[in-house]
């Protein structure tokens, strides 16, 4: 890796471009607990780092994702509750849901198809809940609602079904678009069967739930109405005094 990083600076200055050494940060991962020693570009040191954050995704030395998680449901609840006046308007649900989906859901899969694969089933349950919560927000409905109930009327998929969609078509448009050098990126590899290695971005397309599809609303006669969603069949229920 040293030696990669002393032929950097000739190609850098060949191209006329520059790079912010106090902003690079290097990264090792597996259980290695004795770090190598620090690397050095342009007479600077390099330190390891745990955690870096490349392109908005925070990524550990142990890939489980664990403070990436943290940060995007962070994001979400940052976006709900600036958004609650607005949830719980009298606004028609199309609406609330666009919002939700551009404001809440858009940070809350960020990238996910990227690290989706390599979260633990809790940690995607606690993506799951942030969404269960907005939902249940902007319909209003009563603490004996289930949470299926709600997202089967708003026909709103699940956060696992919407990043499985996501991850499809992106590789699709990357398998079979004109960039050669996009075809079958992040590829499966053949594992024994007992291999206990991390996930890969493509699982996500072998996964059981990727059989599922996304939900495509058919069509309808014109509805007399804006909000052509159908209105829950649930009453909201007061609060106690």
């Amino acid at each position: 890796m040293q030696k990669l990083l002393e032929l950097l600076p000739a190609w850098l200055d060949q191209w006329r471009m520059a790079v912010n050494v106090g902003k690079t940060a290097a990264l090792l991962t597996g259980l290695k607990r004795i770090m190598p020693p620090p690397l050095k570009l342009r007479g600077s040191d390099i330190e390891w780092q745990s955690q870096v954050t490349y392109l908005g995704c925070r990524i550990d030395r142990s890939l489980r994702m664990v403070s990436q998680v943290n940060h995007v449901v962070s994001q979400a609840k940052m976006a709900r509750a600036m958004l609650r006046p607005v949830l719980t308007s009298r606004l028609p649900l199309r609406a609330k849901l666009s919002v939700y989906k551009t404001y809440v859901r858009s940070r809350l899969t960020y990238a996910a198809p990227a690290w989706y694969s390599l979260c633990s089933p809790a940690q995607r349950s606690k993506l799951q809940v942030q969404q269960n919560i907005s939902l249940r927000v902007l319909t209003g409905a009563g603490r004996y609602v289930r949470n299926d109930v709600i997202a089967r009327d708003l026909r709103i998929p699940s956060v696992e079904e919407f990043v499985v969609g996501l991850a499809r078509r992106m590789f699709d448009r990357a398998d079979h678009g004109p960039h050669r050098h996009l075809h079958n990126i992040a590829p499966l590899h053949t594992r024994p069967p007992d291999a206990t290695g991390r996930p890969l971005p493509r699982d996500l397309l072998s996964d059981p739930t990727a059989e599922i599809e996304m939900p495509v609303q058919t069509a309808s006669p014109a509805p007399q109405n804006t909000d052509d969603i159908p209105r829950p069949r649930y009453r909201v229920i007061p609060a106690r005094p």
